[in-house]
């Protein structure tokens, strides 16, 4: 049975609570809870197989959960799914398009079949080729365009009847470097008048156009923040290594007063130099180098290279997804100005492995898709 709670005067434009999918014993939802506000861009990340298609085709009504709510500015997905749809465009991972029509002729279809009427489809239509640039190929058929054109062609589609939320499935899936470029910047332009909620596998893309990141693993969602945020979340994987010129002995003597350092490895090199892999006990990777610099040069002690690794959305997303049977704690906290609500979780420990010639202080750091009958496959690039 769904259940779903009534909201105060302050609404989230999505708010999904105790979201589940299951196929049988194989749960491809598991508990999902989150809150989406408007007028950002979301990321849902996550390998594949993850359950981000899944989850998304049950919050826009293309398919039935087997517990938990979704509602679309206030409506309840399942109860009033007629009002909640009438707030969505969605672009799904295969792109239900007409080849046999030109976008002119598929891009009025898909009006009509939201019911805008003559002058309202017209203007809207005149305007969504012009927000994703199809103009000059508006009456060419959809089989003749390239990978890139079609992908502008269902992002239009999605376009119609001014919906508040627009959600892409993998929408640069499959183009080449630069059709990414350009979908890249055209959802970022739609992010300045709609929520967008954009799923990806490609850790650069969420990066460069979302605002906020959810990751989820095995069903699960596991961080749920932004992403200089779950960057600083991860700061214990912040690494130094350098090359000093010293002895083992003087290595490990100059290494135990930087309060800065947490442990580190030592791995001797030909010529009497001296490899270390440190890692941070705490502040920026930056004061570390700088420790790291004086502390040795006030032995004289050279050091031949000395390199930083900061933590970045990649790690962060390894770290939480390489164990898809993650439990249901998610890492992170977001707190937003308004004190509106907060997000608290945790994950558990991961403790690094501690070899031979490591210093002390270690510290642990810590999909059903919605396919369109009219979709066509083939693939025609434009000569």
């Amino acid at each position: 049975m769904r259940l779903c709670r009534k909201k105060g005067m302050i609404m989230e434009m999505i708010t999904v609570e105790h979201l589940t999918k299951r196929y049988g014993e194989f749960t491809a939802v598991n508990d999902l809870s989150f809150e989406i506000e408007e007028g950002q861009v979301y990321g849902f990340l996550g390998p594949n197989g993850a359950g981000k298609s899944t989850m998304m085709n049950i919050m826009t009504g293309c398919l039935s959960a087997t517990a938990g709510c979704v509602r679309i500015g206030g409506y309840d997905i399942f109860e009033e799914p007629d009002k909640a749809k009438r707030l969505i465009g969605y672009l799904p991972e295969q792109l239900p398009l007409y080849m046999n029509e030109t976008p002119l002729e598929y891009l009025k279809f898909v009006g009509e079949a939201k019911g805008l009427k003559r002058r309202e489809l017209a203007g809207q239509i005149e305007t969504v080729l012009s927000q994703t640039n199809l103009e000059e190929v508006k009456n060419l058929l959809i089989s003749k365009l390239s990978k890139g054109y079609r992908q502008r062609v269902g992002i239009a589609q999605a376009l119609l009847g001014s919906p508040k939320v627009i959600i892409l499935d993998e929408p640069t899936v499959g183009l080449d470097p630069l059709q990414i470029i350009e979908i890249r910047d055209l959802i970022k332009q739609l992010g300045q008048e709609h929520t967008v909620i954009l799923s990806s596998h490609i850790l650069s893309e969420v990066q460069a156009i979302c605002e906020k990141v959810l990751i989820i693993a095995g069903g699960r969602l596991v961080a749920f923040d932004r992403p200089e945020n779950l960057e600083k979340l991860m700061m214990a994987s912040n690494a130094v290594s350098f090359i000093a010129e010293a002895s083992h002995d003087e290595v490990e003597e100059v290494m135990e007063g930087i309060e800065a350092v947490g442990d580190w490895q030592i791995r001797a090199l030909d010529n009497g130099r001296i490899h270390v892999e440190a890692q941070a006990a705490s502040g920026e990777t930056e004061d570390i180098c700088r420790s790291i610099f004086f502390a040795f040069a006030g032995r004289y002690k050279a050091l031949l290279e000395l390199t930083s690794k900061k933590v970045n959305l990649e790690d962060v997303f390894i770290e939480l997804t390489e164990n898809d049977t993650a439990g249901p704690d998610t890492i992170g906290k977001e707190t937003e100005e308004s004190g509106r609500r907060e997000d608290i979780a945790e994950t558990d420990g991961i403790e690094e492995p501690i070899t031979e010639g490591s210093g002390r202080r270690a510290n642990g750091t810590m999909e059903s898709e919605a396919r369109v009958d009219k979709t066509v496959e083939s693939e025609v690039e434009e000569p």
